[in-house]
């Protein structure tokens, strides 16, 4: 091992699971609201002076003209990774994989947490959210996108239930969003770079708002615990999924499996809560389709897989789409057209006999897709098996690389799609795999927990000021 370098209603009963499962967090710690948010004169000539010039009064050389003012530095293409429990943003260039520095993601942390203590119920989330979503951590920066110029870098902070804008010079929080209910989570980024949506846990709605005001431009319902959200390449449609309760610890495969012979139902998924997949209108916010993927995987003979879309990755046409699934050591292919299930990716399960579902960390086998530019290879983060997995597409033939780091959480594609950055967060580094060769090619030490990650830029200045930093 390397060395670690420092809305429709929802069912009664998921929703008591929730409540019971907060309190038993209550007595175990002793004790984390709603949306907001002139030119001089010319010097006279010879003619109108009176006279002619003669050819010995010219100079033998003209004086120069002054040299045009050096046009400001544009913006440094980068990569961000978002430390979950330490609340900072590593930035990365994207072309050396050099680490030029940090930005605090919660720079108003004091504040916030006086607030939260202020108030109970906040303090009950507060700690609910550490205990049974934060392996007793608290949860910092979940996601996060910069603006088109590089001033601005767009925060999601599960623990305080808010989106910050933080300007990058400064370090100042811009403006703040509170979301709908008590945890924010995954977020997207419009492809004009104006709007960003925000999945709202505990309020089962997304918040789209202005990249540069933070003011609410709409929001629109989910299921139990909304979670991935991804905007088409026109940005016309996003592709939104809720991933129900899964902070809940009824995940006995032998419990289910009993109820389900017993029954013709596995009972205890059904207290996982209501998981949707849907596609919206991003101008109008309606939801276009939902997807009733528990009759798609039956008919196609997976019945007893999950419905809670994780990570998913889609082909450049966005017809074919790859979802990860709750408890799923692969991933399945689905026709967006046809609305269809086509095949099942089923990569090995590394985690041995005595890890059981339970101890999924919420109830993730495998969190993180990406597909290169091509769309002929998936890079896969076997989560809970410590792997990553390049898969070739059309046949799902694939190869593990193992022994690199633990719990990777996160993959996302470079923009010129030919590299895919992985997030190791059980050892808090990042590496750089190329698609083609299949090879690591960079690997760099971050903060405490890095989950997601994702491309961007920063003012050219920010990054001079850095050159003294000392970056732990």
């Amino acid at each position: 091992m390397l060395d670690r370098q420092p809305v429709s209603p929802t069912p009664f009963l998921p929703q008591a699971l929730g409540a019971l499962a907060l309190c038993a967090s209550l007595l175990m710690t002793g004790c984390g609201g709603g949306g907001s948010s002139s030119a001089p004169a010319a010097a006279p000539s010879g003619e109108e002076s009176g006279r002619e010039v003669s050819d010995e009064e010219v100079p033998d050389t003209e004086t120069p003209e002054p040299p045009p003012e050096a046009e400001p530095a544009g913006p440094r293409k980068v990569i961000f990774v978002g430390n979950n429990w330490e609340g900072m943003v590593d930035v990365i260039d994207a072309s050396t994989y050099k680490r030029l520095g940090r930005i605090n993601g919660i720079p108003d942390q004091t504040e916030r947490e006086k607030a939260i203590a202020m108030n109970p119920l906040d303090l009950v989330f507060f700690q609910g959210i550490r205990v049974l979503i934060g392996e007793g951590h608290h949860q910092y920066v979940d996601d996060m996108y910069s603006s088109n110029d590089g001033r601005l870098l767009i925060v999601s902070r599960p623990s305080y239930a808010d989106v910050a804008a933080i300007d990058i010079a400064t370090g100042e929080v811009v403006w703040r969003f509170e979301v709908d209910g008590y945890r924010s989570d995954h977020m997207a980024l419009s492809p004009d770079g104006t709007q960003v949506a925000v999945s709202a846990s505990t309020g089962n709605v997304v918040h789209v708002l202005d990249v540069e005001t933070g003011e609410e431009q709409g929001k629109f319902p989910s299921g139990d615990s909304p979670h991935e959200n991804i905007y088409s390449e026109d940005g016309k449609r996003i592709y939104h999924a809720s991933i129900g309760t899964v902070y809940t610890p009824l995940d006995s495969e032998l419990l289910g499996g009993v109820t389900d012979a017993l029954l013709g139902k596995n009972l205890l998924d059904a207290t996982k809560g209501e998981r949707v997949f849907q596609v919206v209108d991003a101008n109008s916010l309606e939801i276009i389709k939902t997807l009733d993927l528990e009759a798609d995987l039956e008919a196609a003979g997976y019945g007893n897989l999950s419905t809670a879309v994780r990570p998913m990755a889609h082909t450049a046409d966005e017809r074919y789409f790859y979802f990860q699934l709750s408890f799923l050591h692969g991933f399945i292919e689905y026709d967006m057209e046809e609305q269809k299930v086509l095949r099942l990716a089923e990569l090995p399960d590394l985690t041995g006999p005595l890890v059981t579902r339970e101890t999924y960390v919420n109830d993730s086998a495998h969190h993180g897709i990406a597909l290169s530019a091509d769309d002929s290879t998936f890079c896969v983060a076997g989560t809970m098996s410590d792997y990553v997995a390049l898969v070739d597409r059309d046949d799902f033939s694939y190869e593990l690389k193992t022994g690199i780091g633990e719990k990777p959480y996160w993959v996302t594609t470079s923009k010129d799609g030919d590299h895919c950055y992985v997030s190791w967060s059980g050892t808090d580094q990042m590496s750089v795999f190329n698609y083609t060769s299949g090879q690591e090619v960079a690997r760099v030490d971050v903060g405490d927990h890095p989950q997601r990650i994702r491309e961007g830029s920063v003012p050219e200045a920010w990054v001079e000021d850095q050159g003294s930093l000392f970056l732990p």
